[in-house]
């Protein structure tokens, strides 16, 4: 993403001029865009004129509008993906829909007016919070505009017969293709069905990997398989690669991993990307980390559950007695109507940051994200045991004590007796 303009005081007033590239983009307009925002963009609008003889003439005109945003309608790329009808489908693209009122003044649309702006791949919009710039849209500000950001890993989760072609990058798991083949059983007698289907998988999966794969410029490539298929598809990719002569995928070899998984779908890939091979190969990725967090919090939760705590209100108390070490939370919680629910939960990660505790900002676009999202979207490895039914009994206490000074007292000493 290309930040054009940039003008944010140190209150958090401001605006901000983006121009979102590609589908990763799109993901990152979504989040930091919240109700009540005003969003400008180039819109097209149809007007219609009345003539002095009665009659009447409708044209399209480009204009810019200025909308204080109702709401915001996010499609990803993975979910709207269509069949060709060859066992392959076709490349999504991501799409982002921003509905709101217009407040400033234009020719050919009234104050207040409703409308809905399509934002779209390299066309620039201007974006003012409504509640001001905090710590953490500023920094998905930064990540989403530094240069060399991109997809870091390939992967191929694939079964006998199916194939998910994705690019991995630091917010997104994007599925490229996925491919999807009849493998008929072997029989007695002859495997010839069997072999010839296999075959058009491999060669079909084959070509989509030198399409979609930009092998040279990633860090990894993942294959990952419950069973042999991931042995097969590799021995395939690297016979073929010398057949053809292919020298940059050749050279390529040593980025290619095996790995196991427990299933062929998607969500197979949080457990491939946590193979020691792989994480080795992307210790520093943001997602690598997420991915070894979620880990961390799972083994702890299974051997030390006072160290492990989840959802809103207990990582709060937590947070609170500064016994965070390492915070995780989903980005869908940055995303509340309520600014007050959203400042709480940007407050809990500067709050563990300044004590030297590290906050890790899941995206729910990566799967590691939709497991947090199953964990309440927000969990915590403390730096020591506590145990949640007494922090509680003692949160309880101190509310009863605040509320009995507050009132003034019952008017009882101790001992029950009546003050003179």
């Amino acid at each position: 993403m290309k930040l054009v303009n940039k003008h944010v005081e140190k209150d958090g007033s401001g605006y901000v001029t983006l121009r979102p590239e590609d589908d990763e983009d799109m993901w990152h307009v979504y989040n930091l865009i919240s109700e009540g925002d005003h969003v400008r963009a180039m819109a097209v609008r149809r007007v219609q004129t009345v003539s002095s003889t009665g009659s009447s003439d409708s044209f399209r005109v480009k204009t810019n509008l200025t909308l204080e945003v109702t709401k915001t309608d996010f499609s990803s790329a993975a979910s709207s993906s269509q069949s060709n009808g060859t066992g392959e489908k076709k490349e999504p693209t991501a799409s982002l829909q921003i509905s709101g009122k217009v407040v400033e003044e234009n020719e050919f649309v009234k104050l207040g007016a409703y409308h809905t702006l399509d934002l779209e791949a390299n066309r620039d919009f201007r974006l003012t919070k409504a509640s001001g710039w905090d710590s953490v849209a500023l920094e998905r500000i930064q990540e989403s505009t530094a240069e060399g950001r991109g997809a870091e890993v390939g992967a191929i989760v694939c079964g006998e017969g199916t194939a998910a072609i994705c690019l991995l990058s630091e917010h997104m798991t994007t599925v490229r293709q996925r491919i999807d083949t009849s493998i008929p059983r072997k029989r007695k007698g002859g495997t010839s069905g069997h072999d010839k289907a296999m075959e058009n998988f491999l060669s079909t999966t084959y070509q989509a990997i030198l399409r979609l794969i930009p092998y040279q410029d990633l860090k990894a490539i993942v294959i990952a398989s419950p069973g042999f298929t991931r042995d097969t598809l590799y021995d395939y990719i690297f016979q073929q690669a010398n057949l053809t002569n292919n020298k940059p995928l050749m050279q390529s070899r040593s980025k290619w991993i095996k790995v196991h998984s427990n299933t062929s779908h998607v969500h197979g890939l949080v457990e491939a990307l946590r193979a020691p091979e792989v994480a080795k190969m992307l210790q520093g990725a943001k997602f690598a980390r997420e991915g070894v967090g979620l880990d961390k919090f799972h083994k702890m939760l299974a051997t030390d559950e006072l160290r492990a705590w989840y959802g809103p209100e207990h990582v709060a108390l937590a947070v609170d007695r500064g016994a965070v070490g390492t915070l995780l939370i989903s980005d869908d919680l940055f995303r509340s109507s309520d600014p007050v629910k959203r400042n709480h939960y940007v407050e809990m990660v500067e709050s563990v940051r300044s004590r030297g505790g590290e906050a890790l900002i899941f995206s729910s676009m990566h799967e590691s994200g939709q497991q947090l999202n199953l964990l309440t979207g927000i969990a915590a490895i403390l730096t020591y045991p506590l145990d949640i039914e007494i922090v509680e009994m003692e949160e309880r206490e101190e509310k009863e004590r605040l509320e009995k000074a507050k009132n003034g007292g019952d008017g009882n000493d101790e001992d029950g007796t009546q003050d003179k």
